[in-house]
């Protein structure tokens, strides 16, 4: 969890209380005996990013708190059966989807054809942390 703090430009505090949060709530809410839960390294470059439209972490984390809420007040009023309506085939045509995207939009990286070797929008977490410094 510091890790991960340390690379979205959060306090080192926020990643050990997400830690411990996030530990408690999934053992203490989740039906299942056995539980994982862990920070989305992935996810890293999408906090650096958020926090530096939004101005502030603070800002971000009212953001990431209010989302939270939302989250769990659909699942209090059960909005999760609505998944059910969804067929699997378009849930798989989606991904795959989305994996193919991943794929073609890496070509031009593999060759060396890229204007911007740092990626699509130069994001890169050690200069997007300094900015929201």
């Amino acid at each position: 969890m510091l890790g991960i703090a340390l690379a979205s430009g959060a306090p080192l505090m926020s990643g050990i209380v997400t830690g411990v949060v996030g530990g408690i709530l999934v053992g203490a809410l989740s039906g299942s005996p056995l539980a994982v839960s862990g920070p989305a390294a992935g996810l890293t470059v999408i906090v650096v990013a958020a926090v530096h439209e939004l101005g502030s972490f603070e800002v971000f984390l009212v953001a990431v708190i209010l989302a939270g809420v939302i989250q769990v007040l659909l699942g209090l009023g059960r909005a999760g059966i609505l998944g059910s309506f969804i067929p699997d085939s378009v849930i798989k045509g989606m991904l795959a989807a989305i994996g193919l995207i991943l794929i073609l939009k890496q070509i031009p990286h593999a060759f060396g054809w890229d204007a911007d070797p740092e990626g699509d929008h130069g994001l890169s977490a050690s200069r997007r942390r300094d900015d929201v410094q």
